[in-house]
């Protein structure tokens, strides 16, 4: 017996009429692949009445128009997110079907929509309803329209014009609204500042605990950081450092970096600030495949540290830039030519390219109109987003002594998210 088919509308699949609120409901399509029955091909003519299935066809998915979103959902997809309470939990937030239960071949029997909600009867009797926004929302097609982090890319012009206001340590450590206008500036820009900090490393400590778990490193939880050479790296130097992301060599970078001057006798020492995903827009835009090049290399970053008690040998792998495939967004970049190991993860014919795509990120990074300075005075703490902002500094002459520590990343966006911020 054919299954009820969906109310027919003008036109097929790509042709569909828009839905939304007040609008007349979406016309539900499926798109047939071959089977052993025509179960389907009534539900198939009654919505493009032209198409005339030869042989008997079965839909695998089905096609609707929610506004502007065309979605095209498959039905194991949607039996597998059913949000009924026998499968999915709606206290815990968390999924109760065993995906693995779901015949990959599955076929709703009744297929309804109506003007906000689509509902599937499946053959077991099971009723799944999606409401039309929700499925636009999650569906491919919704979510490659949409960002996963709201950005505002800057060079030092557009930043010094924004005046993005310091956050005083009081308002940060006692208000919600002090601490939520500091994550969405952080958020933003992938930097913040926090003044009217006391100037040790444990008022540091407590300013970074009210945002993350602290992530302890093979430099430890909070460090002190001079010019003594303790440590195997040229940041422990009265050197000049290039722009750079930190602990590239990890699998996972430390995601945020809290950096505290607490006292400096000497000149120069400023700190350099450079917007990475600025930078790697500019070079999407003039020369997309270099952009692509630098997004699908996978590179090897090492530390080998052999000094005093400290023994290390880190490697982490992966591209200089780092996107979501679904909408082409970056979300991180890995830039450290300091730390670059060996390059020998592509074949000869690669390898001119990839350097000539990294010399383009390197021009766009290096622009002076991009680079922010900035002196780090005792009392005012930076965080740095380490996943996009590159830091460097200029050499400096004196004794001048640094706190700081890194953050977990996720429980940044943790925190954020908590207070209403889309992170």
């Amino acid at each position: 017996m054919a299954a009820p088919a969906p109310r027919a509308r003008p036109g097929c699949p790509g042709t569909l009429p828009p839905h939304g609120p007040g609008v007349p409901p979406v016309c539900l399509a499926a798109a047939p692949r071959p089977s052993r029955c025509g179960l389907w091909a009534s539900v198939l003519a009654s919505v493009c009445p032209s198409v005339a299935p030869k042989p008997p066809l079965l839909p695998s998915l089905a096609e609707l128009r929610y506004g502007s979103t065309v979605m095209r959902l498959d039905f194991v997809w949607l039996r597998d997110h059913c949000r009924s309470a026998s499968c999915y939990n709606a206290k815990t937030k968390q999924r109760s079907l065993d995906t693995a239960s779901v015949d990959l071949g599955i076929q709703p029997q009744a297929v309804r929509v109506d003007e906000t909600t689509l509902f599937l009867t499946w053959p077991d009797g099971h009723v799944t309803r999606y409401g039309l926004e929700w499925l636009a929302r999650n569906s491919y097609e919704g979510q490659k329209q949409q960002v996963m982090h709201p950005r505002i890319l800057w060079n030092a012009e557009i930043y010094q014009q924004a005046q993005v206001p310091s956050i005083d340590c009081r308002s940060f450590l006692e208000t919600d609204e002090g601490l939520k206008e500091f994550l969405q500036n952080f958020l933003l820009y992938g930097i913040a500042f926090v003044e009217n900090v006391t100037p040790t490393k444990e008022d540091t400590e407590i300013l970074a605990k009210r945002i993350s778990i602290i992530r302890e490193t093979i430099y430890g939880r909070m460090w002190y950081f001079t010019s003594d050479f303790s440590r195997g790296d040229t940041a422990y130097t009265k050197l000049a450092l290039d722009r750079h992301t930190d602990t590239t060599y990890f699998q996972e970078p430390c995601g945020i970096q809290v950096f505290h001057c607490l006292k400096h006798e000497g000149t120069g020492g400023r700190t350099l600030l450079v917007d990475g995903f600025h930078a790697a827009e500019r070079v999407l835009r003039q020369a997309p495949e270099h952009f692509e090049l630098l997004a699908k290399v996978p590179l090897k970053h090492e530390y080998v540290e052999n000094m005093g008690g400290c023994h290390n040998h880190m490697i982490g792998v992966g591209p200089v830039l780092n996107v979501y495939p679904w909408n082409n967004e970056l979300y991180l970049i890995r830039y450290n030519n300091y730390d670059r190991a060996v390059f020998n993860t592509v074949p000869h014919d690669v390898v001119r390219r990839w350097y000539r795509a990294h010399r383009a990120l390197t021009a766009e990074l290096r622009r002076p109109d991009n680079e922010l300075w900035v002196k780090l005075k005792p009392g005012k703490v930076l965080f740095v987003d380490n996943w996009r902002v590159l830091h460097g500094r200029e050499a400096f002459t004196g004794y001048r002594q640094l706190c700081g520590c890194y953050l977990t990343r996720d429980d940044v966006l943790n925190t954020a998210r908590l207070l209403g911020l889309q992170a």
